[in-house]
């Protein structure tokens, strides 16, 4: 895998972890106004981004594996601590959507 892939693997890990973040905050604001139908719809777009961020990191996981070497570019590295930054918001957002569940029953 060349530079230029790898930079293109980072830019999708980044991409699809920024709209699962984004889509978790959408999740979040849905259920400050009591809308959990629209913020549990919000937390599955949620999930299919990360399955797509998923999807690039495990390439380049099964290619270093089967013997790929590369050298890892910067923006790499900031690519994942961006996606396991964005899983950390999204179990957060779980969480904040019960909470605003149990806040509206109360």
């Amino acid at each position: 895998m060349n530079k230029e892939e790898l930079y293109n693997l980072a830019f999708q890990l980044i991409l699809h972890a920024g709209n699962a973040k984004s889509f978790a905050m959408e999740a979040i604001y849905a259920a400050k106004e009591g809308k959990f139908d629209e913020a549990e719809a919000k937390l599955t777009e949620s999930d299919s981004a990360f399955n797509e961020a998923h999807h690039f990191q495990t390439d380049v996981i099964q290619k270093e594996a089967g013997g790929t070497e590369f050298d890892l570019p910067l923006i790499m590295v900031h690519a994942q601590d961006h996606l396991m930054t964005s899983m950390t918001f999204k179990e957060l957002a779980r969480e904040i959507i019960d909470l605003h569940k149990l806040i509206k029953k109360a």
